[in-house]
C-alpha cells in the first residue's frame, strides 16, 4: 500500500474513495471504471504503474484491471502528444438510438474535422468511434477531456466546446 500511496495522488485516492463508498465493502471491483477514469484524468492516459496502483488500492488482480482498461476504448493506454482537448462520442447502440450520429455530425461540422482528426490549431482531437463509454442511461453522451457529458443536444455540445475555446483564449491572453 505504501508504493500505491506514492503513485496515486491524494486527489485520485479521494475520488476513488468517494466511489468505493457507493458499493458494499467487498465490492471494490464495482468502482474500477470510475477509479481508472480518475487516475487517467491527470496524465490523459493509464500507465502500467497507475493501473497496478489501482489494482493494489482496490484489492484486485492486476490482470483484472488490465482487462477492463483494454476493453473500453475510453481509456488511453499510451501517452500521446495529441491536441489540448480530446472529444469522444459514444456511438454504441444506446447512444446511436438516441441521436449520437447527429452529435457526431454536428461536431464534425462545427470543428471542420472528421473523427480521428485534430483541428488545425491543435485545440481539439476527435477520437475515432467509441464503442462504449459505459453511460447508456445518459445517451447520447460524450467525454470531453475524460469528463462525462450526457443527454447531449447540438446546443449543449456548442456550449461545452465554446467554453473550452473561451478558457484557452483566456489562457493565451494571460501568457502574452
Amino acid at each position: 500500500m505504501a508504493a500505491t500511496q506514492t503513485i496515486l495522488t491524494k486527489h485520485e485516492t479521494d475520488e476513488i474513495d468517494m466511489w468505493l463508498k457507493r458499493f458494499p465493502e467487498d465490492r471494490g471491483q464495482s468502482a474500477l471504471l470510475a477509479a481508472l477514469r480518475a487516475v487517467m484524468h491527470e496524465d490523459h492516459y493509464l500507465s502500467t504503474e497507475k493501473m497496478d496502483a489501482v489494482a493494489d488500492y482496490l484489492g484486485l488482480s492486476k490482470i483484472a484491471v488490465y482487462e477492463v482498461a483494454s476493453f473500453y476504448s475510453m481509456y488511453e493506454l499510451e501517452e500521446k502528444a495529441a491536441a489540448k482537448n480530446t472529444i469522444a462520442v459514444c456511438t454504441n447502440i444506446s447512444c446511436m438510438l438516441n441521436g449520437s450520429d447527429n452529435i457526431v455530425e454536428h461536431i464534425e461540422e462545427k470543428l471542420g474535422i472528421k473523427m480521428g482528426e485534430t483541428t488545425p490549431d491543435g485545440e481539439f482531437f476527435f477520437k475515432i468511434e467509441e464503442e462504449c463509454l459505459a453511460a447508456c442511461c445518459g445517451a447520447p453522451m460524450m467525454q470531453l477531456n475524460h469528463v462525462y457529458h450526457e443527454n447531449l443536444t447540438p446546443e449543449k455540445v456548442d456550449e461545452l466546446l465554446d467554453g473550452v475555446r473561451s478558457k484557452a483564449s483566456l489562457k493565451n491572453k494571460e501568457v502574452s
